[in-house]
């Protein structure tokens, strides 16, 4: 019967920017699996049901993203879906989205150094859900005034990082005019207690007044400087020992003939 069937084992979440999965072993072989959703105040909502899959999207069934979901992972036989005996089941940890989905990498739309400003535009990660004209939501439109933004920022060929702070969606920070700047945002939710941070965006650098010093960095000119006092002096020696010997030959020629 049912409750002779295994249940699953290590049932995590893995949920970025509000798109959820849940993850279980083993892979089923003779039965099938079915996940059941059970929030506190929700109906339960059977997802992917008698699936041979060890994963489940179950991002449609936590649309209440404040509120606080089980999972039961049931194995069931196709044929005992009916009868009356609970089929066995193994539960996950609680789960709130609004507190502990990842908050995915901004994307840099945009990025200026003129002066002693540099200017960045970045745009909000989306979410699965949509609102009724059909456009997805952003994490912004979810979070709203707990959603910031964080700016790490350092003179190109640096290691010193400063920061930076907003809650809209540009930075405009004030920077040396003699240098280019690399940088990267990360959002940030400050008043959570666990994955308060998000996935960095990618690295950007300015190129505004980039010198041959700039790219490739002093090494390389005192290596060229060495290469180039060295191929003078080389040239001046052989100037010496050559001029030398001119005089050494034109001494000889001015002497007498032996025996004349």
């Amino acid at each position: 019967g049912n409750s002779e069937l295994p249940t699953a084992v290590n049932v995590t979440w893995s949920s970025i920017n509000f798109k959820t999965i849940l993850q279980w072993q083993p892979k089923p072989s003779g039965y099938f699996y079915t996940v059941e959703i059970h929030g506190q105040t929700s109906d339960t909502q059977k997802k992917c049901i008698l699936t041979t899959e060890t994963e489940c999207d179950v991002t449609d069934a936590l649309r209440n993203v404040k509120e606080t979901y089980t999972a039961h992972i049931l194995s069931v036989q196709s044929a005992g879906m009916d009868n009356f005996e609970e089929p066995p089941f193994a539960s996950s940890e609680k789960f709130t989205p609004y507190n502990q989905t990842i908050l995915g990498k901004p994307e840099i739309q945009n990025y200026t150094q003129k002066d002693s400003k540099l200017n960045i535009v970045f745009q909000d990660p989306l979410t699965p859900y949509m609102f009724p004209n059909g456009s997805f939501q952003s994490v912004r439109d979810i979070f709203k005034h707990d959603l910031e933004y964080k700016l790490y920022y350092w003179k190109d060929q640096s290691s010193g990082k400063k920061e930076a702070t907003t809650k809209s969606n540009t930075f405009e920070i004030s920077v040396d005019n003699t240098n280019n700047y690399c940088f990267y945002i990360e959002a940030t939710i400050p008043s959570r207690r666990e994955n308060r941070t998000g996935q960095e965006s990618m690295v950007f650098c300015t190129s505004v007044g980039r010198t041959i010093l700039d790219e490739y960095g002093a090494e390389v000119f005192i290596i060229i400087a060495v290469i180039a006092i060295a191929v003078i002096t080389l040239a001046i020696v052989l100037s010496v020992i050559l001029c030398k010997r001119k005089k050494a030959k034109a001494a000889r020629e001015k002497e007498p003939l032996n025996g004349i």
